[in-house]
């Protein structure tokens, strides 16, 4: 419930302080003289996007803010699951706008995201508009107030969980199509990259030995001069360093009794003889196996001709690459010979899919049927007080050629005013005051299922008046009497007497402009008012006492008799 509700520097309000009451409340006031922009700035406290063409003008920042009464609703879950703050007596929701455009939310001084605030907003308050009447056009607005109606929140959300089951086994299903289709197209191309890279015999590795070879090969000369040279100078006839060493090393030996030292030299030296003499082995052997081949260069460099030929071709590096697109293809082929069996399985699960769904399905469309005959019953016993004593209301519920994101059903409103006139979609037949009617009467069905804390119409009495406002503001009065709080916009001096609280929304002009106010009216002030809505600017004797006789209650006001 609406306790209180904080504006300042809000278009033409410069600050506003007003406590609200449980029950059925109305506020009054001349068109223009503000009502509109309090709901504008309600709108503001339930997400709606924000525009700084709102600041009054000459100020850096507007504020709103309401505090709730949420005691009795059991919203502390949704509090818990967006960390913020419970407190049932007093939970405060506040907007912030700044004159460069920015704006900020806070639910009980912690900033949250309008998308936070909006998820809110719609738990707490219903802002019925004479825009929202154009929602009976829309049949999804009809199947969700059937919806509301039969309590089939838990079945709706297992039928989108299945329907949404079934949706992606069918995408699955259907780019499986797509892929073997296309595979299939490409059958003759695919086998004969697959026999290329077959016939290639590729091996892991293969490329660098065979760059290593042809490098050799075409440097064979080259080698075999440096190997020939190194050879000659470890062991050739004339002066080689492994006889020269072999010498030293006997040198050596000879004077090693008498010279200290030389035994450890002529060791070392021997070691190094044996070493070297093995290198000349080593590089001996490395010359006899040098043997320059052009036919077998021709075969290394046509072999790796080939490899490169084919990297070009497959967009590949390495032959590793080339060994994984072979596997890749193959697989593909694979696939297409294997296509019909996995066409087969997804087909099935689809099958299955669409089967759970479709008794989700027939579970909703049960508890439809069995809420429409309870909504007709409900909306004759509303609409007839109301003026139409012939009428007939109906909700048709339809199957759809196909299972849809709500289930199979077409839920339409067919309405009659007349006995005389056959019943037709209630968007197309009705008056403006008939679908005020209609709405209101939803409205009240809606508001005992949901136990929405605040409802707010906005001139919901356009088109009606006399004794059908008044069966109007009963029924407003009796929605505001089960725990909720019942707020309405109105010009009918009817509904205006049936509220339990009056506030009045007027504006005065000052030297610094135009500012807007509102104030609860003392009983006394409620027939004033009144008065002036049923006689206009001049109040007249008799329009007094048709307040009273409205309000039902006898008070003298000073200056008439």
């Amino acid at each position: 419930m609406l306790k209180q509700l904080y504006i300042k520097n809000f278009t033409l309000i410069d600050e506003l302080d007003m406590n609200f009451h449980g029950g059925f409340s109305v506020i009054t006031g001349e068109t223009g003289a503000g009502k509109s922009i309090i709901l504008g700035a309600i709108g503001l406290l339930l997400g709606q996007r924000a525009d700084a063409k709102s600041i009054k003008q000459g100020t850096e920042k507007c504020i709103i803010e309401a505090h709730f009464d949420l005691s009795r609703y059991q919203l502390e879950p949704f509090f818990e699951q967006n960390e913020v703050e419970y407190d049932a007596t007093d939970t405060i929701v506040r907007r912030e706008l700044t004159a460069v455009g920015k704006s900020r939310a806070f639910i009980n001084d912690t900033p949250v995201a309008l998308s936070v605030l909006k998820d809110l907003g719609e738990r707490l308050v219903d802002v019925h508009s004479q825009h929202q009447n154009l929602l009976l056009n829309k049949q999804d607005f009809q199947l969700s107030v059937v919806d509301v109606i039969a309590g089939c929140e838990k079945e709706n959300e297992a039928y989108r969980h299945a329907f949404a089951h079934y949706q992606e086994a069918t995408r699955r299903l259907e780019a499986m199509r797509e892929e073997v289709e296309q595979a299939r197209q490409n059958t003759d191309f695919l086998q004969f990259q697959y026999d290329e890279l077959s016939a290639a015999r590729l091996i892991d590795g293969e490329q660098e030995e065979l760059e290593q070879r042809a490098d050799t090969m075409t440097h064979a000369e080259d080698i075999k001069s440096a190997l020939y040279e190194a050879e000659q100078t470890l062991t050739g006839d004339e002066g080689s360093v492994v006889s020269s060493l072999r010498k030293a090393a006997a040198a050596l030996r000879a004077v090693e009794h008498v010279c200290p030292g030389a035994p450890e030299l002529a060791e070392r030296m021997e070691s190094s003889y044996i070493e070297l003499k093995d290198v000349a082995q080593e590089v001996s052997s490395k010359l006899e196996d040098v043997d320059f081949d052009p036919s077998e260069l021709d075969a290394v460099n046509s072999r790796l001709d080939k490899i490169y030929d084919l990297q070009k071709k497959y967009h590949a590096e390495t032959v590793a690459q080339l060994l994984t697109r072979q596997a890749e293809i193959q697989a593909q082929l694979s696939a297409i010979e294997n296509g019909d069996e996995a066409l087969a399985d997804l087909e099935r699960r689809v099958a299955d899919a669409r089967q759970s769904a479709s008794i989700q399905a027939d579970v909703l469309t049960k508890k439809r049927r069995k809420a429409a005959i309870a909504i007709e019953k409900q909306m004759q016993s509303h609409l007839v007080p109301l003026g139409m004593p012939s009428v007939r209301f109906q909700v048709s519920i339809e199957p759809l050629p196909e299972l849809g994101r709500s289930g199979r059903d077409r839920v339409s409103f067919l309405f009659s005013a007349n006995a005389s006139t056959p019943l037709q979609p209630v968007s197309q037949v009705a008056s403006g005051g008939e679908i005020a009617r209609v709405m209101l009467s939803l409205k009240a069905m809606i508001s005992g299922a949901v136990k929405l804390p605040t409802i707010i119409f906005d001139e919901i009495d356009t088109g009606v008046s006399g004794k059908i406002a008044e069966q109007m503001a009963k029924m407003m009065a009796e929605m505001g009497a089960n725990d909720r709080q019942v707020i309405s916009i109105t010009h009918l001096p009817q509904i205006a007497a049936l509220g339990s609280t009056h506030y009045k929304v007027y504006k005065e002009e000052t030297p610094q402009g135009t500012k807007s106010h509102m104030v609860m009216l003392t009983e006394t002030e409620r027939v004033e008012e009144i008065a002036q809505m049923l006689s206009g600017s001049a109040v007249t004797d008799a329009a007094i006492q048709h307040a009273r006789e409205l309000l039902r209650f006898d008070i003298s006001i000073p200056g008439n008799s």
